[in-house]
């Protein structure tokens, strides 16, 4: 985590000049950020005291919300605020169904239970895509660049932990991506290129913080 100041999503409507939307997304996220690491099984996870239950719940009910994101993305590629992050390398969804199977076998959808907060998150989602599909950056921002910049520490924690290999670990691999670091510099670019006015930047920051909100949710639910 960084040190950056909180940014209010009030500040997205005040006269200066806005900082970049990646920035002001960071800022605007940043304790919620710090929440959501310390919270429920992510806690357990960074601390690696997760168990394979408990991660194959935790994959099991953020599924929907990738799903809901890609479908999306896929459906609105043309938008012109969404066309630089409709990038199918980026896509987890079929990657964290592989691990499903590999963690819990090929019944998955059927022994692990999709709980109320997992069914939220993604419901949240389809309602942007429906109804305001510019809120899909805020969800691809706190969804993908997290991926892209955790997801190699966390392969490496989750597989000293579960002792898992690499077939259940697809979810951070990124396979159609050969440069991890110059990929996530590009996808952070391509979301400060977007510009939006004042009222629709404090609706993509404000949709950033329920994002969190939501994925704090299902932590803490899979904890108890």
């Amino acid at each position: 985590m960084d040190d950056s100041p909180v940014f209010s999503v009030d500040q997205a409507r005040s006269t200066e000049a806005p900082p970049a939307l990646a920035t002001a997304l960071r800022h605007a996220t940043h304790d919620l950020h710090r929440d959501a690491e310390r919270s429920g099984v992510a806690a357990q996870m960074l601390r690696g005291t997760i168990t394979r239950d408990q991660y194959a719940g935790l994959l099991r009910n953020l599924l929907p919300a990738y799903q809901q994101i890609e479908h999306g993305l896929e459906q609105h590629r043309d938008h012109p605020h969404l066309r630089a992050l409709a990038l199918p390398a980026v896509y987890r969804a079929a990657a964290l169904q592989s691990d499903l199977a590999a963690l819990a076998g090929p019944d998955w959808a059927g022994t692990l239970p999709l709980l109320q907060a997992g069914r939220a998150y993604a419901d949240r989602i389809a309602h942007a895509t429906a109804t305001a599909p510019a809120l899909l950056i805020a969800h691809g921002y706190v969804r993908y660049l997290g991926d892209l910049n955790g997801g190699q520490m966390l392969q490496r924690r989750l597989g000293t932990a579960l002792g898992l290999d690499d077939t259940a670990l697809a979810f951070y691999r990124f396979e159609a991506i050969p440069d991890l670091a110059a990929f996530r510099r590009a996808y952070r670019d391509a979301i400060d290129a977007i510009r939006l006015d004042t009222d629709a930047t404090a609706a993509v920051l404000a949709e950033a913080q329920a994002a969190f909100q939501a994925n704090i949710a299902v932590s803490v639910a899979l904890a108890a």
